[in-house]
Order: C-alpha cells, then sequence, then structure tokens
C-alpha cells in the first residue's frame, strides 16, 4: 500500500511516518510540501522523493491513501486531489476551514468512493477505551449530559505567521474543540444504538483575550452542543498557562442517570462515582497508534472506525460552530 504525505504543517505527520515504519505492507512513496522550513521541520532525514505541490505529486505516484496535514486552508485542496487520484483521505484535524471547502471534499469523497477519515485519536486513547466499557455495562446509566474542556499552550514565539492569521488558520472554533465534538457523538450514537447521524443543534463565542499579542487570532472560544437529545458544554482555548506540565490539557466529564465519570487524557485517568460506590480510578489498557485504526482496517478490506460520515459531521458541526460565532452565537442546526 504506497502512502503519500500532502502538506506537513505540523508534527501529526507523524501519524503516517509511524505507521510506514511499523508495518512492511506500507511504502512512504513520496512527500509533497513546498515552504522548505516546513520540510526541515517535520519532515527531516526523508529520504522519499519531494515535491511542491500535491498536485505535482499525484502526477507521477500512484498512491493509495494521502495523509493530509499541511497548512489548514490548504487541505481541503490537497484532498480533493487526492481523492479524485484513486487515493483514501487521512487528515489531520481540521480538515477544511469553510463549509464550502466540505461540501467539495464531501463530493470528492462521494464520486470516488473513498475513505476520508480524520485522525480523533482521542477515540483510542485507553481512557476512554474504558469509558466505553463502563457506558457499556450500563454503570453510568443513560447518558445526560457532557461537559468538556481543553486549554493549550500556544507557544507563540514558535508559532509560524499562518497560524496566527484567520485567512490560513480559520478559526478557534473550527479547529480546537472537533476532538470533542466527535466524542460526544459517538458515545451518545453508541449508547442510542442509531446508525443514522445524530441530528441537533450548535452555538459557539469566541473571543480574543490576549489581542495585543496576536489581534487577528481568537484564543477562547465556549460552545454548546445538542446531539440526539443529549446537551453538551465544549471549552478550549490558546491560554494554557506556558509553565503547565502538558501541552494540551482535555478533560470531560460525563453525567449519567446512574453516575459520573471524569477523563483527564493529559495524566491518563478515569475516575468515576455511581450512587452505590464512592469515588474510584480505573484501571487503564495500552495504548494505541494514533492511525493504527486506519491502516488496521484498510489492511482487511474494512472501513476505518472514523468513518467518512463521522469525520465529514465533526468537521461541519466544528465549522457552523464558527459560523454561529461569527452570528453573535445564533444557535446552527444539523
Amino acid at each position: 500500500m504506497k502512502v503519500a504525505i500532502l502538506g506537513a504543517a505540523h508534527q501529526h505527520v507523524d501519524y503516517a511516518l509511524a505507521e510506514v515504519e511499523h508495518r512492511e505492507e506500507l511504502e512512504l512513496v513520496a512527500v509533497a510540501e513546498a515552504d522548505e522550513t516546513l520540510r526541515r521541520r517535520f519532515l527531516p532525514g526523508i529520504e522519499a522523493p519531494s515535491y511542491q505541490s500535491a498536485q505535482e505529486l499525484l502526477a507521477e505516484h500512484d498512491v493509495d491513501v494521502a495523509l493530509v496535514a499541511g497548512i489548514y486552508s490548504q487541505r481541503a485542496e490537497a484532498a480533493v486531489v487526492a481523492l479524485r487520484a484513486g487515493a483514501h483521505v487521512l487528515a489531520d484535524k481540521p480538515l477544511c476551514t469553510s463549509l464550502e471547502q466540505l461540501a467539495q471534499v464531501r463530493a470528492a469523497a462521494e464520486e470516488a468512493q473513498r475513505h476520508v477519515s480524520i485522525v480523533f485519536e482521542k477515540r483510542f486513547y485507553p481512557a476512554t477505551l474504558a469509558l466505553r466499557q463502563l457506558l457499556a455495562e450500563g454503570v453510568l446509566g443513560t447518558i445526560a449530559m457532557i461537559a468538556s474542556t481543553g486549554p493549550h499552550k500556544l507557544g507563540q514565539a514558535t508559532r509560524p505567521g499562518w497560524f496566527l492569521d484567520r485567512a490560513t488558520y480559520g478559526g478557534i472554533a473550527g479547529d480546537l474543540p472537533i476532538h470533542d465534538i466527535d466524542l460526544v457523538l459517538d458515545l451518545v450514537a453508541e449508547q442510542q444504538g442509531r446508525t443514522a447521524a445524530l441530528q441537533g443543534s450548535v452555538s459557539a463565542f469566541v473571543g480574543n483575550a490576549r489581542a495585543a499579542d496576536h489581534p487577528d487570532f481568537d484564543d477562547h472560544v465556549s460552545l454548546l452542543l445538542h446531539a440526539g437529545g443529549v446537551p453538551a458544554t465544549i471549552e478550549a482555548n490558546w491560554l494554557g498557562p506556558e509553565a503547565a506540565d502538558v501541552h494540551g490539557h482535555y478533560r470531560m466529564r460525563i453525567t449519567g442517570s446512574e453516575g459520573t465519570a471524569e477523563v483527564d487524557w493529559a495524566h491518563h485517568h478515569l475516575t468515576v462515582t455511581t450512587h452505590d460506590r464512592p469515588r474510584w480510578e480505573v484501571p487503564l489498557g495500552p495504548a494505541q497508534r494514533p492511525a493504527q485504526y486506519f491502516f488496521d482496517a484498510l489492511l482487511v478490506g474494512d472501513e476505518p472506525e472514523v468513518t467518512t460520515a463521522a469525520s465529514l459531521q465533526a468537521t461541519e458541526i466544528a465549522l457552523k460552530a464558527q459560523q454561529s460565532a461569527l452570528d453573535a452565537g445564533a444557535p446552527q442546526a444539523f
């Protein structure tokens, strides 16, 4: 299976590189990244041929899987080109920065009949897998509401100019909350036994607490998601203290009819309290590689667990949250 990297603006190119390293069935055939600084930072020591654009690469190579991880505003174009060339797309988040771009990706995926899967690695963290087991066993009862928070360090001194520019970054609502949007949808749908996409609404507010440092870059967002009858609040920001011990401190509280679970992904904890048992910590299993699920499925002809439909719906909701924020928090239906 031939793998190519289309854009390398984030360390998450390692998603694909790790799989190539671990699997004899995979071959990295080429990379495409026009920015020399990005190539040196994120693709050091890569011996595969290098191209300036996805179009140039795909004109020279047959590709089975394309990892899309470039500058955010350029990802949709790379994904569309890859799909039209017959490749499956494995994408870093965000997949794109506008609903118009999303429509283009959706149409290309439908026409090509290829998978588009965003690496929502939080689904496969040990704490998440243990949480799923609790829900399946009925320990928490029925999910009533979910709350999550995700402060991140900005590290502005090391951020490239494109990241702090709304035109190329998109917006915080379309970026940081998407992991939790996907997880809320997945947990609720799994418990309700639904096969169709959940329906609901999303609204959001954004702000820029340090506008003097980055005038064109919102650094915090609060989002209200209502999916399948379950309300979820999602807060994320780029205001994480620079002295914090982790880059991103994602946490989630799941409140059920029979108990409450609290997940701390950064410190690898899952704690639970129920009506008939005081707080305890759940033992966790081993970690998985972030993109392991994708290649496990493709190599045996199955659909990846993070499906095209799930990837596109989570992206749609995140982008509608961004649109809501531009419209004073007006709810957006999905």
